[in-house]
């Protein structure tokens, strides 16, 4: 079974500020890291490798710093990283970060044929949500979104069966193969890197494919094919200092009884 992984590296919001002036994320100085649902999905990808065999091939788009995430996950056992990096993709939307992620699935497919693709359900740059699902819409092959678990993958019959986080309840689904899975933190722990594969690590040169390496439409990727702008960052307001009410433990009727007169009087609650 042949699985393919997309891995975004995105700057790690732990550390993220805004320049109140401009209203733009300062990027200096601020580490980058493999987005945090990407490596779960990395992680499965693995964990169905070591249960089924086959092979794990991880797919990145962004600049050349962005080989250290490909090189984090030779570190956890995949077997091939490639890095799709041109200028002309700079910029680029969900919508045409998806097209050329298409171009590079399709070119590995030709290569050795592609039976699972994994995403994260978003990166935490930008929380859209919307790469996996635009990559399964270009290929025309299913999508089985939110996935917190991988039940059971048929290959004589070639499915898939998972079940998807819902609020407060899950869903059961098959899907034929090829499918294309974005999957939730739930779904894995991350494993530790043993040391042959860090050793690996170290010494990896990534694959780089550039657009000239595909027949790609320019009107399609960077800012030329992008239709969303960002007109606006800015960080959310920050919160007022909250009010302790005394006596709950030792006069829980009297707490209550001032709770619900300050919520009367904001008028969140009707006076009865």
């Amino acid at each position: 079974m042949h699985i393919v992984v997309c891995a975004k590296q995105v700057p790690d919001t732990s550390e993220v500020r805004i320049d109140p002036e401009t209203n733009t994320l300062i990027r200096e100085g601020v580490p980058s890291i493999m987005n945090p649902y990407d490596a779960h999905a990395v992680e499965e990808a693995m964990a169905l490798k070591d249960q089924y065999g086959g092979k794990v091939t991880v797919i990145s788009m962004g600049p050349p710093q962005a080989e250290e995430v490909l090189r984090q996950a030779i570190s956890f056992g995949v077997d091939e990283a490639i890095l799709m990096s041109d200028r002309s993709f700079g910029g680029s939307d969900t919508l045409a970060t998806s097209y050329i992620l298409t171009a590079g699935i399709k070119k590995v497919n030709e290569q050795e044929k592609i039976d699972l693709i994994m995403c994260g359900k978003q990166a935490i740059d930008g929380d859209t949500a919307q790469v996996g699902p635009g990559i399964a819409t270009r290929l025309g092959i299913p999508q089985l979104t939110y996935v917190m678990d991988v039940l059971e993958v048929n290959q004589e019959k070639r499915t898939i069966k998972v079940a998807r986080k819902l609020e407060g309840e899950k869903e059961i689904l098959e899907a034929p193969l090829p499918s294309l899975l974005t999957v939730v933190k739930d779904l894995n722990e991350l494993r530790y890197s043993s040391l042959p594969n860090k050793i690996r690590a170290a010494r990896f040169n990534a694959t780089v494919w550039r657009k000239d390496d595909f027949e790609m439409d320019l009107e399609q990727m960077g800012l030329k094919g992008s239709p969303t702008t960002v007109r606006k960052i800015f960080p959310p307001p920050d919160r007022g200092e909250g009010e302790i009410i005394p006596g709950g433990k030792d006069n829980p009727e009297e707490a209550a009884a001032v709770l619900v007169e300050k919520l009367v009087k904001q008028e969140i609650i009707a006076d009865r």
